[in-house]
């Protein structure tokens, strides 16, 4: 018959004293966790209550790159309340809002601790286009002063969207750019960048894109009107280089005599002239 091993009372003291040893470093290690969470969390607070870490005025928010935009009028934009703790904004959240809500193409905002402030680098966006508009959709080429349109927008060189009235709320003094676009719709603005790059690298000077009819896209020159037809990133380029050649048209032909140069087809321009005119050949190209 097998030996029964019996445990001896000595070793069930020892594994006595090896459970209490064990009990005991968990509750220590778990006081040590309490107690430096309830460290972390006082020494945060106290950050945060410190008075040498608060805004407590607009003047302690630096404003950067800004040109047309006044700084307090950039500073009145950002959600603050005063005094608050340097540590509680968010530069993410201060950034979007100057983005979202002014005419600010890019903004970085950055805390300082010592001495307690913010510094924000902004980029302000630059319009190089007046948008107009009218309650007429009619296509019809219109005078040069647009006294029956109305400025609804403007754009900038990427085909952002400013809605006027934003606009001239922080820019009151600046001027309208004088490249103005007629009836641009939003499903053609991402055309824009393409077109409006050809169009600033153009010796011949445009005034005026009227895109009410994307059929026809008509620009009104120093040389006159312009059809171009639909809008196409390759023609559009080539009827600039052709109207480029145009600039000085043949001495038999009177400019005034000339209601518009058809470009639709740039490889035969041809000339539309106002009742009762001579007809010319078509121009050399």
């Amino acid at each position: 018959m097998a030996d029964i091993s019996v445990t001896s009372s000595e070793e069930l003291t020892h594994r006595r004293k090896q459970l209490r040893h064990q009990r005991r470093s968990r509750f220590l290690q778990r006081s040590w966790q309490v107690i430096s969470m309830i460290g972390v969390t006082s020494g945060v607070i106290w950050l945060i209550s410190k008075p040498d870490w608060m805004l407590r005025d607009p003047s302690q928010v630096t404003i950067e790159g800004n040109q047309s935009l006044s700084a307090d009028m950039i500073r009145a934009m950002l959600p603050i309340n005063y005094p608050q703790s340097i540590l509680s904004l968010q530069p993410e959240t201060l950034a979007h809002q100057l983005e979202t809500e002014a005419p600010i193409a890019d903004a970085r905002v950055t805390r300082r601790m010592f001495p307690p402030g913010v510094f924000i680098q902004i980029r302000e966006r630059r319009p190089i286009a007046t948008v107009y508009a009218g309650t007429n959709s009619n296509a019809a080429p219109v005078n040069k002063n647009l006294d029956h349109l109305f400025v609804v927008a403007l754009l900038d060189e990427k085909g952002t969207w400013m809605p006027y009235e934003k606009f001239a709320s922080f820019n009151q003094s600046q001027k309208l750019p004088a490249l103005k676009v007629i009836g641009i719709q939003a499903q053609y603005q991402s055309q824009w960048v393409k077109l409006y790059e050809a169009i600033s690298k153009s010796p011949v000077e445009i005034q005026t894109i009227d895109w009410r009819e994307p059929s026809n896209v008509i620009l009104h020159t120093e040389i006159g009107l312009i059809h171009c037809g639909p809008y196409s990133e390759t023609r559009f380029a080539e009827q600039l280089r052709v109207l480029d050649r145009m600039r000085k048209l043949p001495d038999n032909i009177d400019a005034d005599e000339i209601a518009y140069i058809d470009l639709s087809n740039p490889k035969m321009p041809m000339l539309e002239l106002t009742t009762g005119a001579a007809n010319p050949q078509p121009p050399e190209d």
